[in-house]
Parts: structure tokens; C-alpha cells; sequence
């Protein structure tokens, strides 16, 4: 099932493992990983980072919309 995640960006919610906040240090370090190795995926459209999505084969998603909302969004698609 897909969901979208803001500015008309979609992603499969089958592959996502979990939703977090970018604001901590242990999460900053992740995401700058991510982009190093090329495996960050930014769908902000400029907007700052509240939530990313870490998929099952280790891509990060970006996303400009906090993590509650893209949790009850997934959740909505599953019932």
C-alpha cells in the first residue's frame, strides 16, 4: 500500500520499517550516513526535516510532515 507523505510523494508503507524524529543526534548521525552512501531519499521540497522513514533495505526517506501524521496515514490505508 502506498501513502503519501507530503508534496504529492509517495512511498510503499510495506517497506517501511519505522518513522523518527530528525532532531536527535543518534538519528542526524543515520541520516548523514544515508546521504553519504547515497541512500537518503529528500521529499522535504525544501521544507525542513520533521520525520524520516527508514525502509527495509536501509534508504531513509526525508519528509517535511511530522512523524504522527504519516503514522495515522499508514494506519488509515490498513484498515
Amino acid at each position: 500500500m502506498f501513502v503519501n507523505i507530503g508534496f504529492g510523494n509517495i512511498v510503499n508503507s510495506d517497506h517501511v520499517v519505522s518513522i523518527v524524529s530528525p532532531e536527535a543526534a543518534p538519528v542526524k548521525r543515520m541520516i548523514q550516513q544515508a546521504k553519504d552512501e547515497g541512500s537518503a531519499i529528500d521529499a522535504t521540497c525544501g521544507r525542513k526535516t520533521k520525520a524520516a522513514l527508514v525502509l527495509n533495505n536501509r534508504a531513509i526517506v526525508l519528509s517535511a510532515l511530522l512523524p504522527e501524521t504519516i503514522a495515522v496515514r499508514i494506519n488509515d490505508r490498513r484498515k
